[in-house]
C-alpha cells in the first residue's frame, strides 16, 4: 500500500511555550503570563502561544494515518530544539518532506523510520518536533496497512509481549496544586502531582520548606478525601533544578534534604525531578549521579528523576549508564521520533532504571494518544497524562485510550501474557 498525498495543517497545542530560563531568573506572573524580558533565543515573549502542525498521509485504500508535530512548554531550554513555530515549519514540510512520503510504499515501522528520521537538510537534522509528528503518522500507517493497533504493531517489530494490562498514569496539577490534587485523588490517579514547583521563593522555600510544607499537605489530603483506605499514589514533583540554587549546590545538603522528606510522605512513595540543573549535561549528569549515590548510601527510599538535558536517546543512555537517576523522564517530543522512545524505555528497562513516559503539556490529544500505544506495548513504569494543565482533560485521553486498548487486545489474545 502506498502512501499517496501527504498533507500538512496548523494546530494548537494544549498549552503554552514558556521561557524556562527567565522564569527562573525570577520572571513574576501577571494573570496569566508573566513580565519580563526574554532571556531564550526565538521567544518574542515569556509565555507565548503554543502551536502544532498535524501531518496527514492519505493512503491508497482510503484511510488516512496522522501524527502531530508537537514541542514542549520549555522549548529551547536544557538542549532542546527551538521554538516550533507553524508559520515557519509548514513551508519546510511543503518543500522538503512531502515529496519524501508521496508514492512511498508503507514498509515496517522500524524501516520507514530508519530511512526518514535521520535525513538532514542543508547539513541540519528535522526539528524533533517534526520528528515526532512524522514517526506517529508512519506508526499509524504501518498499523492502518497491517489493520492492527500501533501497540500490536511495536510488540511485533521489536519482539515484545503483548500484555493487555495498565500502566501507572502520572496526572500533572499545573499552577493549580491544590484543587487539582483534589481532581486526582477522586480519580484515583497513581502518581500525582508534579506541582511544578519552579519558583524558590514562592513554591520551595529557601531552605525547602514550601515544598515539604506540600508534601505534608499532599498526605493529609489524600487521606482525608480518598474513596478507598488502600489508595496510596506515588508522590512525584519536579522541581526544575530549584534545589541546587537554593542550596548552593552542596550536594550532601542536597541529599540530606531530599532523604528527610521521606517523613514528610508518610509512607507514601516519593519521587523528586530535576533537583539539580547545571545548565549543561557532563555537569548534571555528575551532580545527579553523586545524589543518587549519597540517597542510596543512606537507606533513603527516596527517588530522583532526570529530566534536564536528558533529551535524546543517546543523553538517556549516558544517565542510565551513570545512574544519575533511579528513574530517567523520557519526554516524548525531544527524543526525535517516537522509535526512540520505543528503544529509551527498553534500554532503562535493561538496566534496572525506572522508565517514565513523560512529554509535555504543550502536546496535543492526537500525539497523547499515540504516546498511550507505545507505552503499552514498551511498558513504561508510568505515563504522563497529556497534554494541558487541566488534569482533566489529559487524564480522559490518556486513561480512555489505555482502556480501549485493553479491551481490544484481551478480546484478541485473553486475559493473559502472550510472547
Amino acid at each position: 500500500m502506498k502512501i499517496i498525498k501527504a498533507l500538512f495543517s496548523p494546530g494548537i497545542s494544549a498549552f503554552f511555550f514558556d521561557d524556562q530560563r527567565a522564569i527562573k531568573k525570577g520572571a513574576l506572573n501577571d494573570g496569566f503570563i508573566y513580565e519580563g524580558n526574554t532571556v531564550t533565543a526565538g521567544f518574542r515573549r515569556i509565555r507565548e502561544a503554543g502551536e502544532s502542525i498535524s501531518i496527514q498521509l492519505l493512503l491508497e485504500d482510503g484511510q488516512i494515518a496522522r501524527g502531530d508535530c508537537a514541542a514542549v512548554q520549555y522549548s529551547g531550554a536544557g538542549g532542546r530544539d527551538p521554538l516550533f513555530l507553524a508559520r515557519e515549519y509548514i513551508p519546510f514540510l511543503e518543500k522538503h518532506i512531502r515529496p519524501l512520503l508521496e508514492g512511498r510504499e508503507v514498509s515496517s515501522f522500524r524501516q520507514m523510520t530508519g530511512e526518514l528520521m535521520g535525513i538532514k537538510i542543508k547539513k541540519r537534522r528535522l526539528h524533533t518536533a517534526i520528528r515526532y509528528g512524522l514517526s506517529q503518522a508512519l506508526l499509524d500507517a504501518r498499523a492502518k496497512e497491517r489493520h492492527l493497533l500501533p501497540t500490536e504493531v511495536i510488540c511485533n517489530e521489536y519482539d515484545l509481549p503483548i500484555i493487555p494490562r495498565r500502566n501507572q498514569i502520572f496526572g500533572q496539577s499545573g499552577d493549580n496544586r491544590y484543587e487539582n490534587v483534589d481532581k486526582m485523588i477522586l480519580k484515583n490517579v497513581d502518581v500525582l502531582p508534579h506541582g511544578l514547583i519552579n519558583n524558590i521563593e514562592t513554591k520551595l522555600g529557601y531552605q525547602g520548606e514550601k515544598l515539604r510544607e506540600y508534601i505534608r499537605w499532599l498526605v493529609a489530603r489524600t487521606r482525608k478525601i480518598r474513596l478507598k483506605e488502600d489508595y496510596r499514589p506515588a508522590l512525584h514533583l519536579d522541581v526544575y533544578g530549584t534545589l541546587g540554587i537554593a542550596f548552593d549546590y552542596d550536594i550532601p545538603r542536597i541529599v540530606d534534604y531530599i532523604a528527610s522528606l521521606e517523613q514528610d510522605a508518610d509512607g507514601f512513595p516519593l519521587y523528586i525531578e530535576g533537583p539539580v540543573d547545571m545548565e549543561d549535561k557532563p555537569g548534571t549528569i555528575e551532580k545527579m549521579a553523586e545524589i543518587t549515590k549519597g540517597l542510596e548510601n543512606s537507606g533513603s527510599p527516596v527517588k530522583i528523576v532526570a529530566d534536564e538535558w536528558c533529551n535524546t536517546l543517546e543523553d538517556i543512555k549516558d544517565f542510565v549508564d551513570a545512574r544519575a537517576g533511579h528513574m530517567v523522564q523520557i519526554k516524548t517530543p525531544d527524543l526525535g521520533g517516537i522509535q526512540k522512545v520505543v528503544e529509551s524505555v527498553l534500554y532503562c528497562k535493561q538496566h534496572g532504571v525506572e522508565a517514565y513516559q513523560g512529554g509535555t503539556c504543550n502536546e496535543t490529544d492526537l500525539s497523547a494518544r499515540i504516546s498511550v500505544q507505545v507505552a503499552m506495548a514498551v511498558r513504561s513504569e508510568r505515563v504522563l497524562a497529556k497534554p494541558g494543565m487541566g488534569f482533566d482533560e489529559g487524564f480522559t485521553i490518556v486513561n480512555n485510550e489505555m482502556e480501549r486498548i485493553i479491551s481490544v487486545l484481551k478480546y484478541k489474545y485473553g486475559e493473559k501474557n502472550h510472547g
